[in-house]
């Protein structure tokens, strides 16, 4: 029998709460049959793997009812799926006199809901690479022709819906009856996907005008960002790998090494310019901020300013004080783990003009320290603070808010792998995470892979909902850098053990790193945020 015939004869008629399950520890559709013998684990959708599995299939519903109702072949307009933000993904329709507005959105929305009441079978079949391309090309979707012109094998997975055709990064789930939970709604000159929260399997709540709330100026930097590939025209893999067989390789890292600086720039001026005396960095975990911070000061230096680098952490709490989680464990994430009253009265002090004792955390005994280092700022010098809190109105609500310059950096990849297949900037920064914990830590793939679910919470908790206070947003993804982490990272997911739990990330992220052709690095600057994941880099990070 298939999986899913398994699960209703042993749970009832609940089939809609899976998507997926473990067959002897390989991930399989619930399409795929099941011996008596074999070992099996469902998967629902607020897992990792299960939530990852319903986004891709709620496209595949998305872009065959925008068919239906279109009623045009896909030459003749395009939709394009271009980034997450937050609640869902960013979509623009493109090629085409159709306005996009509400109603156009709502007959889309209800089309959806109709085929979700169908239950209408999602079949998955293996057809030819080259054949596919051309029928990609003859549909508009450059960025698929492309993308297949690189795959070194014949034949590739395709999913069909209602006659619908198209490739995805991934399985799907068997039927579009598993889909009931999303939303469609209108933002900017496009529409945004709305997804359920993988913790409660409901829609994000609306604000009080009925509303969903997004975030605005994130947005803008992706918007940005896209210009940028479009200038470097690049904005799927086959370009970068079509720039990369013809020779231009060298020339997409010095202009997106320019483009990246002049940013910085950017930066390091309007905290100049605007007299602030004191510059908080927060962003997800292998963003780079060290590098940032480096190459922000050395801006600010040019001006003639005078940074002081002070990490938040040497104002934890003592170890006997720090506050303890659910499970019982310390909590050092948590914003109660800071001691705030003497992060606010050493700043206060410190933005008056008075010299100040600073503190040391000295993690190896979990007690803070005062060894006679003090720091007085004069009228060029600026305190350059970065730590998980740093955007947390909490954490600075005493002080001046005309002193205080925020900024928030995340790996926001504006690269995606085809018109309908997005790159999670997730997993952009858990492969610079992989190579820089082996190159620096010592760290197996396993054992970062591991770790990935605790610090993704810790961000969704702490760093992510804070992101729109910052004044400003910086990206710190590179457009050729999955070309240039590939030769790094693939060693290392290849020594995942196979019946380790880890396994299946691994092989996935191969699979996803397998789409790109591998470049050089020897011509990557030593400046590059990229050294602080790969070496090589002139910073101590």
């Amino acid at each position: 029998m298939t999986l899913l015939e398994l699960y209703e004869e042993k749970y009832g008629e609940n089939k809609y709460e899976v998507v997926a399950a473990t067959v002897n520890r390989r991930l399989r559709e619930l399409s795929a049959s099941v011996k008596p013998d074999d070992e099996v684990e469902f998967i629902k959708t607020n897992s990792i793997i299960g939530f990852d599995l319903y986004k891709r299939s709620i496209i595949l519903l998305m872009l065959k009812a925008a068919k239906d109702v279109l009623g045009k072949p896909e030459g003749d307009y395009k939709i394009d799926v271009m980034y997450s933000i937050s609640k869902g993904y960013f979509c623009r329709l493109l090629d085409t006199d159709e306005e996009m507005n509400d109603e156009l959105v709502g007959k889309i929305k209800a089309r959806m809901e109709e085929l979700v009441e169908q239950d209408l079978p999602i079949e998955k079949m293996v057809c030819s690479t080259s054949e596919m391309r051309e029928e990609f090309a003859r549909r508009d979707l450059p960025g698929k022709a492309s993308l297949l012109k690189f795959r070194q094998s014949s034949k590739i997975n395709i999913y069909s819906l209602g006659g619908y055709k198209d490739y995805f990064y991934g399985y799907m789930v068997p039927s579009t009856g598993f889909l009931k939970t999303f939303d469609l709604v209108t933002y900017d000159d496009g529409f945004v996907v709305i997804l359920p929260q993988k913790s409660t399997g409901e829609l994000p709540a609306k604000e009080a005008d009925g509303k969903y709330e997004f975030p605005n100026k994130l947005y803008s930097v992706l918007r940005t960002y896209e210009d940028w590939g479009q200038r470097l025209n690049c904005s799927y893999v086959g370009d970068v790998n079509n720039v990369i067989v013809n020779g231009g390789v060298n020339n997409m890292i010095l202009v997106q090494e320019a483009l990246m600086e002049k940013q910085i720039g950017d930066i390091a001026k309007d905290i100049v310019e605007g007299g602030k005396k004191l510059v908080l960095i927060a962003g997800p975990s292998s963003s780079g901020k060290t590098t940032f911070s480096n190459r922000l000061s050395a801006h600010m230096m040019a001006y003639g300013i005078h940074p002081h680098p002070i990490a938040m952490d040497n104002f934890f709490k003592n170890r006997d004080e720090t506050p303890r989680d659910e499970n019982g464990d310390l909590d050092f994430e948590c914003l109660e783990a800071l001691d705030l009253a003497l992060l606010e009265d050493t700043m206060t002090r410190l933005l008056r003009g008075e010299e100040v004792e600073m503190p040391t955390f000295d993690f190896t005994v979990g007690k803070k320290k005062f060894d006679g280092d003090t720091l007085k700022l004069g009228d060029n010098d600026v305190i350059v603070m970065e730590g998980i809190h740093a955007l947390n109105p909490e954490s600075t609500k005493t002080l001046s808010k005309d002193s205080c310059y925020k900024i928030y950096i995340s790996a926001l990849t504006q690269l995606n792998i085809d018109e309908h297949n997005q790159i999670s900037t997730t997993d952009t920064r858990l492969l610079r995470r992989i190579v820089r914990d082996a190159r620096t830590r010592g760290h197996s793939a396993t054992k970062t892979i591991k770790m990935w679910p605790s610090v993704r919470r810790g961000e969704e908790k702490y760093i992510f909902p804070f992101q729109e206070e910052a004044d400003a947003i910086f990206n710190s993804a590179l457009i050729y850098e999955l070309s240039a982490i590939k030769t790094f990272a693939e060693p290392l997911l290849y020594g995942v053990d196979e019946d380790s739990d880890e396994y299946y990330e691994a092989k996935r992220l191969l699979k996803f790193l397998g789409y790109f052709l591998g470049i050089d690095v020897q011509n990557v600057p030593q400046t590059s945020l990229m050294r602080e994941f790969i070496g090589g880099g002139c910073f101590k990070v």
